[in-house]
């Protein structure tokens, strides 16, 4: 009996939840008011929910659309120059690139705010005028930094063909372009650092097998020189300032 009759009252809660439901207006989730001058402007929820999905797209943006990449290849190469193996991590490596990828976007970042952000949380922009917006500064960067047989191999490719101006590349051809420049420059930065690391495993490898010592390992006996070199240079501040100086010119 007790069973039977918590079936009917949680049947009963269920109606009266239903037509209170039903009662009550819905909150429209989609809603779009056309501005006096032809614009539009979108409602908060939409809004929110180009919001929301603009920030699973923000690691690919921080990868792919700054300074991040030619960074972290760079300092990548440098451990494995130095043969330090997981000396710094991961971790500090993408953290230390991280930061100087916002040391380096900062003037970016300021025009994207001033220019963007600002005007559009005072109510003065749309939302599809702010994103323009925000989208010339980051573009002009990448376009600044990318070569012109990158951009040309990818506009071929896609059959696009030439642009009246630069600001007509679209991103969809712009960022791979981008990202391939910004490789080779990262790999020619990498070659310039491991030239003298090697050069000091090839003159210890000289000595122990002039000295008949074959059994011993080079890396063992170079790895002490390869640190103080760097060491005695300052390496990680000229390192640091050099990769943030290639991207002021």
């Amino acid at each position: 009996m007790s069973l039977g009759r918590y079936a009917v009252q949680l049947g009963l809660l269920s109606l009266i939840a239903t037509s209170v439901a039903a009662a009550e207006p819905s909150l429209p989730a989609v809603t779009v008011f056309e501005d006096p001058g032809g614009g539009a402007t979108y409602s908060i929820s939409l809004q929110i929910l180009a919001a929301m999905t603009a920030l699973t797209l923000l690691p690919a943006g921080i990868l792919m659309m700054t300074a991040f990449t030619r960074i972290v290849v760079v300092l990548a190469i440098l451990r494995q120059a130095l043969g330090t193996l997981q000396t710094p991590s991961n971790q500090i490596i993408i953290g230390l690139s991280l930061f100087l990828t916002f040391f380096v976007m900062a003037p970016v970042l300021d025009q994207v705010h001033q220019s963007a952000l600002k005007p559009y949380l005072d109510g003065e922009l749309g939302f599809l005028d702010g994103l323009d917006r925000a989208r010339s500064p980051v573009q002009a960067f990448m376009l600044h930094h990318t070569r012109a047989n990158d951009l040309e191999l990818f506009a071929g490719i896609s059959g696009a063909g030439e642009f009246d101006s630069p600001e007509d590349v679209p991103l969809t051809i712009l960022v791979p372009a981008f990202v391939t420049s910004e490789l080779k420059t990262a790999f020619q930065i990498g070659f310039l650092l491991f030239v003298p690391f090697l050069v000091i495993d090839l003159v210890v490898a000289s000595i122990l097998m002039a000295m008949g010592m074959m059994m011993l390992s080079p890396l063992i006996i170079s790895f002490p020189f390869k640190l103080m070199l760097f060491v005695l240079v300052d390496g990680w501040a000229l390192v640091t300032g050099t990769l943030a100086s290639s991207f002021q010119s």
